[in-house]
């Protein structure tokens, strides 16, 4: 589990998260979602320790994120697992080589049982026999498979994806929620997701903060947010007639 308690961060005396409370549990997918400037990437870089926040704290399983010594911070550090918006893998390196890159950093295991968890999170991702491809050779969708598996290949406690759907077609990224979905109930992992893609929010949001102006103007699941009353989630999810559509046929089946 991760705690958010009265988090705030700026930048130039330019105030953008104004004291956010929030907690992410174990085995669940959480959904950070908000318009551009509502404050959702300075949120997810304090998590990941990117930005040190100006005040409140961030809480690790009961430990304090501010309070760890170094050691303590570098074993935090092997525990997350990170899904980047274009999943940044190194071109010169084959997929295999990827995916042991964060092992060859962190740990002093030997070559063969690298490859043996490598093959392991390549296989459970659907990406057998693709080790010596290089990421130019492989669709989005596949670079974005190899991307998830690199961030599972050390057994991280918690997993956060930066728009992981960024650039996909809509049928890809459902193959990607859905992946993302299955690992974090599988291993029980405490997932954070930035997105601004409403196919995953109604999806895979187990849990939905929506951030406006640096403050958390709403929280609930994906059945919440189908009857809410908060003008701006509605204004924000809703803003297509085809959700509109959706929203309303739900809302007529409940009466």
């Amino acid at each position: 589990m991760i705690e958010v308690k009265g988090l705030q961060k700026g930048f130039g005396g330019t105030q953008i998260l104004k004291g956010i409370d929030a907690k992410f549990e174990r085995g669940k997918t959480s959904l950070i979602i908000g318009q551009s400037g509502s404050g959702k990437t300075v949120f997810l870089k304090s998590l990941l320790g990117l930005h040190v926040p100006d005040d409140g704290s961030i809480i690790f399983d009961g430990k304090i994120n501010k309070d760890l010594n170094v050691e303590e911070k570098r074993q935090l550090r092997q525990d997350i697992g990170m899904v980047f918006q274009g999943s940044a893998l190194f071109d010169s390196l084959t997929v295999e080589e990827n995916v042991m890159f964060p092992m060859k950093m962190f740990t002093n295991s030997v070559k063969s049982d690298m490859l043996d968890r490598v093959n392991t999170v390549l296989k459970r991702v659907n990406l057998v026999d693709a080790n010596k491809k290089f990421p130019a050779e492989l669709s989005g969708g596949m670079q974005k498979r190899v991307a998830i598996a690199r961030a599972i290949v050390m057994n991280p406690k918690y997993l956060f994806c930066d728009e992981p759907n960024s650039g996909l077609d809509p049928k890809t990224a459902i193959v990607i929620d859905n992946l993302i979905q299955e690992i974090t109930a599988e291993f029980q992992i405490t997932t954070v997701i930035n997105t601004h893609d409403m196919n995953s929010v109604m999806e895979i949001g187990e849990k939905i903060i929506f951030l406006k102006n640096g403050l958390k103007a709403w929280e609930g699941t994906s059945k919440d947010i189908f009857k809410t009353d908060n003008e701006s989630v509605v204004d924000f999810v809703y803003s297509s007639n085809l959700f509109k559509k959706v929203r309303q046929a739900y809302l007529d089946e409940i009466k």
